[in-house]
């Protein structure tokens, strides 16, 4: 089948997307805790109490992200396979974050804001890629 009119773009802008969430990670696992606990403690004292699962949920969700984007410009359909694995990674690394330390209750609901745009767009990229399966660009 034809590609829809707007997949490159729509591919390139997740493949972004995407990218910038592995640059997020890499600054964030190699941040200087003692530099950003001067303008950030409370981030400082988070990023340095992380539990190695979560880290390591976060680089599945970053790096399956990344994949599935680059998979999906190549057409192939394990791109929907692979933002369901990020999406996953995504809830499990953000459900700590929120629900097993205090950061709502120090930073306030708003610090919950653009994990909610992650997940939104993890779930968003979930569906255009399972629609495009569906429909047959993706093989």
């Amino acid at each position: 089948m034809k590609s829809p009119r707007f997949f490159v773009t729509i591919g390139i802008l997740l493949l972004l997307w995407n990218l910038m969430g592995v640059a997020a990670f890499v600054m964030q696992y190699t941040a200087d805790l003692t530099v950003l606990a001067r303008t950030d403690p409370t981030t400082a004292q988070a990023f340095a109490a992380m539990p190695g699962w979560v880290w390591g949920a976060y680089g599945v969700a970053v790096g399956a992200g990344t994949l599935g984007a680059m998979l999906l410009l190549m057409k192939k359909a394990v791109a929907a396979t692979l933002f369901l694995v990020s999406l996953i990674a995504v809830i499990v690394q953000f459900g700590y974050t929120f629900l097993g330390t205090d950061l709502l209750a120090i930073k306030g609901a708003t610090s919950a804001a653009f994990p909610a745009l992650i997940i939104i767009v993890a779930i968003v990229q979930l569906l255009y890629a399972r629609s495009l399966v569906a429909r047959g660009v993706l093989r």
